[in-house]
């Protein structure tokens, strides 16, 4: 079992007791500690008995960095329509400013850390679907585990008032302590079987396609990104825990994520980077167009081949770049991006890739970059607000945050943030999954339905539900 010595919490929250009670005001003590390695999944499975609901799971897509976090500290919300980043940034920032930071390391991903992101579209109509989820939710969790260049640190966030004494010391110690004893125990990992598979409206989708089709033929939309669902009913509860462990055997190249909500869980595999920032170093990733992988190596290889010279996927995949590389030169200094893509393959299908990295301007904050990115043409269309106009006319779903930007961001002012693709929701024993597909002049509603089938796969299979 990992053990803490020589914490400075009980020093800092005396601090913060005294600092609350002349500031009249709620302050954050935030103690990181490097510790011997824990298995992230098992110390997210630890908070599942007393904070079941209040966690959450990140994967980076191609390092072994990890950031799980359990238990609210502070949730930072908000269902308004406009300014929704804005609000945000300034509710995080009054937040830390006065917080009390325990930290030798200064390690990125550490310390006060929020987790959440932001519904595709806040305009939409909002459903009983998402109900548990506002239009934009962060959470600071009171424990974070993070791993990072193979090293592990455990963050403790503590929010103490002018009401609290000492004992609040006593009731953190003992409750991480819990945690950590428990992070040692295995996991039974439950099975579920899938017992009813519902295609929500196919039938309309189908005709929405062809609708929106013969719209951009006849005006000035270029493209129109159309999602659908799929309603999945299991034979018992669906274990989170189960369902990330499938994901991180089976989506090795993906961000992978579990985000809680009032019993509700968001989960997924995305292989889509909206932006990473470390210190002055931004990061984005183009990725639009798509094929099924092969049988075999053969087969693969010719589907690859086929992707990388179709016109209808190049041309929708340079849309993006066009798109990410205009905001991108608005606020950075230098960018640098190739001049093709080239293939991602992922385990049940290739896209065409393109990365971008940048230089960026010291005014431009991780959030007001991710707001001048989404929606990218990927997920939202070309123009951006007649496409979105469109979803939001057309398509029979609340996206909720599929397809809107998840991640997280650090009192540094680093953070990564990925398109929340390749995902689903669970409540309870059942679980809506997502998927989309951009719709051109050439598209066919057969076709682009068939699209999404492949989309569903990921998780399809994370669920259990290919092998029923």
């Amino acid at each position: 079992m990992v053990t803490i010595q020589q914490t400075e919490l009980k020093e800092g929250i005396l601090k913060a007791i005294e600092k609350a009670k002349r500031f009249s005001a709620s302050i954050l003590v935030s103690e990181v500690h490097k510790i011997d390695s824990i298995d992230p999944l098992l110390f997210f499975s630890a908070g599942e008995e007393k904070y079941s609901g209040e966690r959450f799971f990140w994967k980076h897509s191609s390092e072994a960095k990890y950031m799980i976090g359990i238990g609210i500290c502070k949730q930072i919300s908000s269902d308004q329509e406009t300014d929704r980043f804005f609000h945000v940034e300034k509710e995080w920032k009054r937040f830390i400013d006065q917080a009390i930071i325990l930290d030798d390391d200064h390690i990125e991903g550490t310390g006060p850390t929020a987790f959440g992101g932001f519904s595709f579209d806040p305009l939409k109509e909002k459903t009983v679907l998402w109900s548990k989820f506002s239009h934009s939710l962060f959470h600071i969790p009171m424990f974070m585990l993070s791993i990072n260049n193979g090293q592990t640190f455990l963050t403790t966030n503590i929010l103490c008032t002018d009401q609290d004494d000492l004992s609040i010391y006593m009731k953190v110690e003992k409750e991480r302590e819990k945690l950590l004893k428990q992070a040692s125990k295995q996991v039974e990992f439950n099975r579920v079987s899938l017992t009813e598979s519902i295609d929500v409206h196919p039938k309309e989708w189908k005709r929405s396609v062809t609708r929106v089709v013969n719209e951009i033929k006849r005006g000035t939309l270029k493209k129109v990104v159309l999602a659908r669902e799929l309603r999945l009913l299991f034979d018992k509860k669906i274990q989170t825990e189960s369902v990330l462990n499938r994901l991180l055997r089976e989506q090795l190249d993906s961000y992978v994520f579990a985000f809680e909500s009032n019993g509700d869980c968001f989960i997924g595999a995305t292989p889509e980077r909206l932006l990473k920032k470390t210190a002055d170093q931004v990061y984005s990733t183009c990725l639009a167009g798509s094929i099924a992988r092969g049988e075999n190596e053969m087969e693969d290889e010719q589907l690859g081949n086929s992707l990388l010279n179709d016109n209808k996927n190049l041309i929708e995949h340079q849309y993006v770049v066009d798109m990410i590389k205009a905001a991108m030169e608005d606020t950075c200094s230098e960018v640098v991006i190739p001049k093709y893509p080239r293939l991602l393959k992922l385990k049940h299908i290739q896209h065409l890739y393109t990365p971008v990295k940048g230089v960026v301007n010291h005014e431009s904050s991780l959030l007001s970059l991710v707001e001048r990115l989404h929606p990218t043409p990927a997920l939202g269309g070309l123009p951006e607000e007649a496409s979105v106009a469109k979803i939001r006319e057309v398509e029979n779903l609340d996206r909720g945050f599929y397809a809107g930007p998840l991640g997280w961001f650090d009192h540094q002012g680093n953070g990564e943030f990925a398109v929340a693709i390749r995902s689903g929701l669970i409540q309870g024993n059942e679980a809506s999954l997502f998927a989309g597909c951009g719709v051109v002049k050439d598209s066919i509603s057969d076709l682009e339905f068939e699209e999404t089938k492949i989309k569903f796969k990921p998780m399809l299979s994370a669920l259990g539900g290919l092998e029923s």
